[in-house]
């Protein structure tokens, strides 16, 4: 479905030879996957670290990790006949579920917690076209109420919970190892649903046994404090987090994450709203980048254990799930513009500036 010349870019042409894909799989694509892989600037010190590299998988199509699996999702979906897909979202899903259902010409109904879901997720939701239905109640009995209509009716079920996603999720582990020649020591990454610290496991396992690493990273994610359902060992009934992309209590891929964490030695933890407020800002300040909260949430995390000395040198890489542009609202509130007025000429620009 592309229209460029050559080899198109996306996930199902890239990593064909690692997907579920037949010949009847429609080659979608909206030229996700392939995201930077950038070396810190500034932080990398603080967190105890002799390499630190951010994944920008805010770089995809929709602003989020979501485009690499849901391309697959959404393909297969087509490939079986469906004509409408079905999310539970806290936003990222719906932005890109929606996005690809529009690009394939199929209906998507989304069911969002009411109140709870980020401005600029929302508008990329209504701008695809979707059909979007404001529930009464969390994003746990959101996926539950997804799970039973699309058992019930003829709608594909697009979450992570759809083993689809997984795979195309895992792509992004075979990319890492790629652009750095080897896994790296540890993998930082934020914990919501759990689906993407199982799917990056996943790749990870999968380029060993393959030859393309030598050996696995230390899986170490990181929950807000508030909605820390696996660090607890306990659902959450009500969780609560400024990080909304993370904001889940009852955790659909719990055992995934749990398997991740103790396959390879690593850990799951909670950071506080502080932290990952704290993070949020460094990468915008420090680094030049600007990131939804729950993507600050594995910085955050490899800050806290900077602080405490449990690192120890080594390479590190944290996944930047998201792009600050699907928060506007936590931007707004977390930073004081910096604005003087002048005059729009040379002298008054001058003057404003003391120069």
């Amino acid at each position: 479905m592309s229209t460029t010349t050559g080899t198109p870019r996306g996930v199902l042409f890239q990593w064909a030879g690692i997907l579920p894909l037949t010949e009847r799989t429609p080659r979608l694509t909206l030229g996700e996957g392939d995201t930077p892989l950038v070396r810190s600037a500034a932080l990398e010190g603080l967190c105890g670290l002799d390499e630190l590299w951010f994944k920008l998988e805010s770089c995809n199509p929709t602003g989020s990790f979501k485009d690499r699996g849901m391309v697959v999702a959404v393909a297969k979906a087509v490939e079986a006949g469906a004509k409408a897909i079905m999310c539970a979202s806290t936003g990222n899903t719906s932005a890109s579920a929606a996005a690809y259902a529009a690009r394939c010409g199929i209906e998507c109904f989304v069911l969002v917690p009411g109140g709870k879901v980020a401005a600029g997720k929302m508008a990329q939701a209504v701008a695809f076209g979707s059909r979007i239905l404001e529930v009464e109640g969390n994003f746990d009995q959101a996926l539950n109420a997804a799970r039973e209509l699309t058992e019930k009716h003829p709608v594909a079920l697009v979450n992570s919970v759809n083993p689809h996603r997984i795979a195309g999720q895992k792509t992004a582990a075979f990319e890492i190892c790629e652009a750095l020649g080897d896994a790296p020591d540890v993998l930082a990454i934020p914990v919501g649903n759990a689906g993407n610290i199982t799917a990056y496991w996943k790749g990870f396992c999968e380029c060993t046994e393959l030859g393309r690493a030598s050996g696995h990273p230390r899986m170490m994610g990181f929950q807000a404090a508030g909605a820390a359902p696996i660090v607890h060992g306990a659902p959450i009934e009500q969780p609560q987090t400024v990080a909304t992309a993370i904001r889940i209590g009852n955790p659909a891929s719990w055992q995934g994450a749990t398997a991740a964490r103790d396959e390879s030695g690593g850990l799951i933890a909670a950071v506080t709203d502080e932290e990952i407020l704290e993070a949020y800002e460094l990468l915008a300040r420090r680094e030049g980048l600007f990131v939804e909260p729950a993507s600050a949430a594995g910085v955050a995390g490899l800050l806290r254990l900077g602080r405490e000395g449990r690192t120890r040198g080594g390479r590190a890489v944290a996944i930047l799930t998201g792009n600050g542009l699907k928060d506007p609202d936590t931007a707004a509130a977390q930073y004081s513009p910096d604005i003087t007025r002048a005059k729009a000429t040379v002298e008054g620009v001058e003057r404003a500036l003391g120069w």
